[in-house]
């Protein structure tokens, strides 16, 4: 482990000495308040809005090994948790073959708008211009990306980008002619020439440090994390940030003690075992898990359409939303529902449970003290079998919305297709841990996929849970909806009916869509 390396960062390629840069210190803070680059705005400060959004280049996609560029939220990033990575805000955004890659630091003359920034103009996407910095970073990924084929993705790409007063149609039609241009410039430059072996080096390098009274740790093994942790056992540990951000931006707590854990080589692998399971490093980032499992476990990429914005997608994790234990997680269903496992890992060992005993209680798992998730393992898809996965998030927007209640489902057929012989039954929002629905499972097996067997499924589910109501929900509504998202589930499976994505409220669907 190198103690004597000195952390930085690449910010529009210049490089900055994070050495004395406090651990609890975001991104945004950073840029505006140490380095004067002002166009990255602070909008809600807990990655709602995208005014914040910088691009980070990603040399190695767990997706599909090739490198390309991530928009993130910068009021969530903790900067120490950066070094040896090169980010881009909106004034680096310009060709340097024609005046010039602007730093966004000194008086540079020449300089000439990035096509991402000429097409938004042309369109008359911006009014005020708060928002315009965000939106353009957003706009920027899309223009790197190879993968946007579909109208809905570009959709997505901007879903974690709000506008207030321009009315969102120049913004999208903006974003529909950038998506996947790729056009030649430093950028481009920097994803055609692969990361040398000094800067994978130095972006693997651990460290530790201390500023004003923080500590900050950055392993990048498991080994590295055992002996970092020994010698804070009161550290907390980070990953994406997305959750854990928000104590300091929204709670104002000074986090004395961080481990970051977001480069551990061993919780950002994806294989196949040899039992033929599949298993996820539990810091792979949620924007690699959906495009894996979109052919793989089509229930995940499903929910992972809908789990939130691009921005939160690209830094949040797997082994996070699941660590936080919250009763409304949008993952925890769909694992409950496919029968995952869990493979957990201590400095003494590792062990695996099932997900079914993990969560405990409110916000409450089965880790122990300084054990920490390894990775997340699914069992094979039996091709023969007549199988059928549904999940299904409910709130009260489409993207980036917690959810008021969130379920999937899991049912064998015999050969035949007229008798249950398996099930599972997964909620979140209705208890205080997610949770299986066993009453309504049980009503449904040996018995026929019938409308009437489903009903009865359906009443059972009254004894499965009892839930609450809060600020998202109802108990009733709760109540209802879990019963009209079983039958929604039999409706597709069994009648055919089209997959429906969203559910929400009739008031908020496009017109287009009526």
């Amino acid at each position: 482990m190198n103690q004597a390396i000195s952390p930085h960062i690449y910010i529009n390629d210049q490089r900055f000495s994070l050495a004395q840069v406090n651990s609890n210190t975001t991104l945004l803070r950073f840029l505006r308040d140490e380095l004067g680059l002002m166009g990255t705005k602070e909008g809600c400060a807990e990655g709602d809005c995208g005014a914040c959004t910088v691009i980070a280049y990603e040399p190695k996609s767990v997706a599909n090994g090739e490198s390309t560029y991530r928009a993130l939220n910068s009021c969530l990033l903790l900067t120490p948790a950066l070094h040896g990575r090169r980010l881009y805000t909106v004034e680096g955004l310009v060709d340097r073959e024609r005046g010039g890659f602007h730093s966004g630091l000194g008086r540079e003359s020449q300089l000439t708008a990035h096509p991402v920034q000429s097409v938004l103009v042309n369109k008359l996407g911006s009014q005020c211009g708060y928002c315009t910095p965000g939106v353009i970073m957003s706009m920027a990924e899309a223009c790197y990306r190879k993968d946007l084929t579909e109208a809905w993705q570009i959709d997505d790409q901007l879903c974690g980008n709000l506008c207030r007063c321009t009315g969102y149609r120049p913004i999208q039609e903006a974003s529909e002619a950038i998506a996947g241009l790729r056009p030649k410039g430093p950028l481009l430059d920097r994803l055609e020439n692969p990361e040398s072996e000094i800067e994978q080096q130095e972006r693997l390098a651990e460290f530790t440090q201390e500023v004003q009274g923080h500590s900050f740790y950055r392993p990048t093994s498991l080994s590295a994390l055992w002996e970092m942790w020994a010698q804070a056992p009161q550290a907390e540990l980070v990953a994406g940030g997305t959750d854990l951000g928000l104590r300091i931006t929204k709670r104002f707590e000074k986090l004395t003690a961080l481990i970051a854990i977001d480069q551990i080589q061993e919780l950002k692998q994806v294989h196949t075992l040899a039992d033929q399971w599949w298993s996820i490093g539990a810091a792979v980032p949620l924007s690699d898990i959906e495009a894996l499992a979109k052919s793989r476990v089509p229930a995940l990429e499903r929910m992972l359409r809908f789990f939130g914005a691009r921005q939160i997608k690209n830094r949040g994790t797997l082994g996070g939303n699941l660590c936080t234990a919250s009763p409304i997680g949008d993952t925890p269903p769909v694992l409950l529902a496919l029968d995952a496992r869990l493979r957990l890992a201590s400095a003494e060992g590792e062990r695996t449970v099932a997900i079914d005993e993990f969560f405990i209680d409110y916000r409450k798992t089965a880790l122990k003290e300084q054990e920490i998730l390894l990775a997340i393992e699914l069992p094979p898809q039996n091709s023969a079998a007549k199988t059928y996965q549904r999940a299904f998030k409910v709130s009260k927007r489409q993207e980036l919305d917690i959810s008021s209640i969130s379920a999937c489902f899991s049912v064998t057929l015999d050969q035949g297709g007229t008798l249950v012989s398996h099930a599972r039954f997964a909620y979140g929002g209705m208890a205080a841990t997610p949770k299986r629905a066993y009453k309504a499972e049980q009503a449904l097996i040996g018995k026929s996929w019938s409308s009437g067997n489903i009903e009865q499924a359906m009443q059972a589910l009254q004894e499965d849970f009892t839930p609450i109501s809060d600020h998202r929900a109802s108990a009733w509504y709760r109540a209802e909806v879990a019963q009209n998202l079983l039958r929604g589930f039999w409706l597709e499976v069994s009648q055919g009916a089209p997959e429906r994505l969203p559910y929400r409220p009739s008031s908020t669907i496009n017109l287009g869509d009526l």
